[in-house]
């Protein structure tokens, strides 16, 4: 093997269907992690599958220079979905790259050089992101970063509002950290955040790379808490697993973005899948669903654990339940007794990330198994 990056856990995966992962055994694994939220309508949906795969057979790919039906039809879909006057799409492969573009807009956009970024935050792994993320194990083996980043705690908005000024080109956060241990932002302090970025003349943006797409309970968190950002970024389940992220923003930011691009930005098959995941989300009122389900899931875990563990939070299907001991030995046996699949959110967060497809039933049995376990 030459793989080195990636740590690579004993489950060898062969497929997927619905809410399951099958490994080369044909063990049936409960996915409560969808490798990060990168499958909200389930695996191989398959109007996500028949829309690829026409896709493939008429065109694989065609530079984003060249317009193409399927991409225009992306275009108009993500900015009717997204809040207020968002109305300009730039696409790519990543949510990193989605974060890099956001910083490159905002600074254009502004003449501005300054960026405002929050405690626990995460951004992503290129170097631009990674200046805005917060953890030094992301980023001291890669420093210098981008210069010209200032951290303040996250939801305190005094620290915020002493921290912008009109030097200021952005605000990046999330309305709910993820990486950083699943921390619900109140919508009083995202609304403070909105009105600081609006007195200086600087971009708000908000990083819904894992929150978007209705993992929140509505498509966008910033729906949840109505606020609208100058620059939204999604990626993680746009494609339904395959690669592509996305940035969208206001008029005023579309005007003076500066030269930016990607060669494989908005590729026909991706856009199709991308196109054919947001289409059953709207069709088939899935947030709703994630909303419904999320509210339960985290009231048996409330009702049934509350004694064994430190906090139950998050929103819809986006849940951390911070335990007294190690979380990563706690996934360890949800896998191995369990084959329940789960996420870390640091040293101390179970995260819950599952196909927003999931049922009652689902969730019944990893209280059960949580259950189990822990008590």
């Amino acid at each position: 093997m030459t793989g080195f990056v990636f740590s690579e856990k004993p489950i060898r995966i062969e497929r997927g269907e619905g809410v399951h992962l099958y490994d080369a055994n044909g063990t049936e694994y409960l996915d409560f992690g969808a490798s990060y939220a990168c499958t909200p309508v389930g695996h191989c949906h398959p109007e996500v599958v028949d829309a690829a795969t026409s896709q493939l057979e008429d065109l694989m790919y065609v530079q984003a220079s060249y317009p193409t039906d399927v991409r225009d039809a992306l275009y108009e879909a993500l900015a009717d979905s997204a809040p207020g006057d968002l109305d300009y799409v730039w696409l790519c492969n990543s949510g990193t790259e989605a974060n890099e573009a956001a910083l490159k807009f905002a600074r254009s956009a502004t003449g501005n050089e300054k960026l405002v970024a929050t405690t626990r935050g995460f951004h992503g792994r290129t170097m631009g992101a990674l200046a805005a993320t917060w953890k030094d194990k992301y980023k001291k083996p890669f420093e210098p970063l981008a210069g010209g980043v200032e951290f303040v705690e996250y939801g305190d908005a005094d620290a915020m509002a002493e921290a912008v000024d009109d030097e200021t080109a952005a605000v990046i956060l999330e309305p709910l950290q993820g990486e950083g241990g699943i921390n619900p932002a109140d919508p009083e302090y995202l609304h403070a955040v909105r009105e600081t970025a609006t007195e200086h003349g600087a971009a708000m943006v908000l990083d819904e790379i894992q929150t978007g797409l209705g993992r929140t309970g509505h498509m966008w968190a910033a729906e949840k808490h109505d606020v609208v950002p100058d620059i939204l970024t999604t990626a993680k389940g746009l494609g339904s697993g395959l690669p592509i992220g996305s940035t969208v923003v206001k008029e005023w930011v579309a005007e003076n973005c500066g030269d930016h691009g990607s060669t494989f930005s908005g590729g026909p098959v991706v856009s199709a899948a991308a196109g054919a995941t947001l289409d059953v989300l709207q069709r088939e009122n899935v947030p709703q669903h994630a909303a419904e389900v999320g509210d339960y899931l985290m009231g048996e875990v409330e009702s049934r654990l509350g004694d064994e563990v430190r906090d139950v939070r998050g929103h819809g299907l986006m849940v951390g339940i911070e335990v007294k001991r190690g979380a990563n030995r706690l996934l360890r046996d949800l896998a191995i007794e369990h084959q329940i699949l789960a996420l870390p959110a640091g040293r101390t967060v179970l995260r819950l990330l599952p196909p927003l497809t999931i049922e009652r039933e689902h969730a019944d049995e990893v209280v059960d198994a949580l259950e189990a376990i822990i008590a």
